[in-house]
């Protein structure tokens, strides 16, 4: 059974997890030939067999994921299909009525989830000529797709013609607004290459203003702020004026939270919307809130008829309930989610990966985006190289897992991969073990790091000091390294044939994924 005594073994986790992301991107782009589709299977097997053969009593903890409750309970419904030779009014109706319980349990509206479970029933019995498709396969195909269409079918983007464009947000007190305008202007800027400014219109919470400059200091975005104007429609003007002035060309409008039932306040924001005429109305929501989101939402929509959603917090305790319901009950789409508090946890939202996710089917394309904002050809290609000549040194390692942190939380990464959210949901996979990594490293002299067969015992007690960790610690990083450059030399060289068929062989190894 393997171990992970120490955060040593997690970061090497980190590490084949970024080689699959790699070799992804290597084959959907097609831009290195000698990098074979054996390459990649492989890298899922380490990936698979390295989550699998985890003690999870060694690192027990609580971690619900989004839909996590739920994809349990979907498959336990499915599983009443199985060995049924076809599809049936009573078989059916029997698995629907789990579906629509656990939907509920979700948090899902009542009127939502009865629909859906409708829906999912007419289409079942009508589909029922297929029978070369098993009960349980046709089922699991038709809840997708209508978890996909439930959810808005397509990715519906922002839209961005004004000169400049304007964007307003909106939403509750609390609800990640401000953190979401920062994640917005940093997205917009680094892989739209826009220019974008950030404007305080919160003229009620007293750290609101700061708050905002901190966000935008982050991103390397500026703020626009009147600490002492409490006219927002003024500010929105002067900043507008300043924008045009300094060839920015989006502004994010921050505003106050509010309540729908705060008349005052809803006057003040549908004033401001129709006083700058913006692009896009977002209305930010705390996904945690489940159907008190929903009617929120609803509420908002009703005076503000906002354009898309930004579900924030989901990578939190959450039945996911708000994901299902809200775009059947406003008609607006959801446009982003927030994943974490990182300024790069933002995804665009695609209805059909998230129902790949909700099934636990994972989603290997967003799995491989992730991967291309961190990419870069060259240096791949130079790690490639000395690879191949076993160079691959501590420069390189530490090189990789600066790479990797930047990529965002691992949970959320590895549920993206088909059958691994389940393998890891009860291990602990800190993303703070990379200090102790990163300590060791920088205490090596540059001779070390080169060349690694030069830290003897004495070397290695000198590390230890001035890393603040201790000699088993450097040692058994040491040890890792070692084996780490000795499975890179085999996945890319003439023992890697040999390699897949002993691993297929291995005691629990799961199934490969079809590529």
């Amino acid at each position: 059974m393997l171990k992970l005594e120490s955060g040593v073994e997690k970061v090497m986790f980190y590490i084949f997890l970024h080689k699959v992301y790699l070799c992804a991107h290597y084959y959907k782009e097609r831009v290195l030939k000698y990098i074979k589709i054996e390459v990649i299977r492989l890298l899922y097997y380490f990936s698979f067999y390295y989550l699998c053969k985890i003690e999870s009593e060694i690192y027990k903890f609580t971690f619900k994921a989004m839909f996590e409750n739920l994809s349990d309970r979907l498959e336990r419904s499915f599983k009443i299909l199985k060995g049924e030779g076809k599809i049936t009014e009573i078989n059916v109706a029997e698995t629907l009525k789990d579906v629509r319980r656990a939907l509920l349990d979700a948090d899902v509206n009542y009127k939502v989830a009865k629909s859906f479970t409708d829906t999912v029933k007419q289409k079942a019995l009508g589909m029922n000529v297929l029978t070369a498709v098993k009960p349980g396969q046709l089922m699991v195909k038709i809840v997708h797709d209508e978890l996909a269409e439930l959810m808005g079918g397509e990715a519906v983007g922002l839209n961005l013609s004004g000169r400049p464009s304007i964007i307003l947000m909106s939403g509750l007190q609390g609800s990640g607004k401000t953190t979401f305008s920062g994640k917005l202007a940093n997205m917009l800027k680094t892989k739209e290459h826009k220019n974008p400014l950030l404007v305080a219109c919160d003229v009620y919470r007293p750290a609101a203003i700061d708050q905002l400059k901190v966000v935008g200091e982050q991103v390397g975005v500026a703020v626009y702020s009147e600490p002492e104007n409490k006219n927002v429609n003024e500010i929105a003007d002067h900043a507008l004026a300043e924008a045009k002035a300094k060839g920015n060309d989006v502004v994010i409008i921050d505003t106050a939270g509010r309540l729908a039932v705060d008349e005052e306040m809803m006057n003040e924001i549908e004033s401001l919307k129709n006083h700058v005429h913006p692009d896009e109305t977002l209305f930010v929501v705390d996904s945690m809130t489940g159907q008190d989101a929903v009617n929120t939402a609803k509420e908002f929509n009703d005076r503000l008829d906002f354009n898309g959603v930004v579900l924030t917090k989901l990578d939190g305790d959450t039945r996911g309930g708000a994901a299902l319901s809200i775009r059947t009950v406003v008609t607006k789409p959801i446009k982003f989610i927030g994943t974490g508090e990182k300024m790069e946890a933002i995804d665009v939202f695609h209805p059909g990966r998230m129902a790949d996710r909700i099934l636990g089917m994972g989603d290997v394309v967003s799995l491989v985006e992730r991967a291309q904002e961190q990419f870069d050809e060259e240096e791949a290609k130079r790690l490639q190289k000395k690879i191949q000549k076993n160079q691959f040194d501590f420069n390189d390692f530490y090189n990789q897992i600066q790479q990797i942190k930047k990529m965002g939380n691992l949970k959320d990464l590895a549920s993206m991969i088909p059958g691994v959210g389940k393998a890891i949901r009860d291990v602990d996979i800190d993303d703070n073990a990379f200090k102790g990594i990163e300590a060791i490293i920088q205490s090596m002299t540059p001779k070390e790091r080169t060349n690694p067969e030069l830290l003897n015992n004495s070397r290695r007690q000198r590390i230890a000091k001035g890393s603040g960790t201790n000699i088993q610690e450097v040692n058994r990083l040491i040890k890792q390294f070692d084996q780490t450059r000795k499975m890179m030399k085999m996945v890319t060289g003439s023992k890697m044939a040999g390699m897949m068929g002993k691993m297929k062989g291995m005691p629990g190894m799961p199934k490969m994924p079809k590529m």
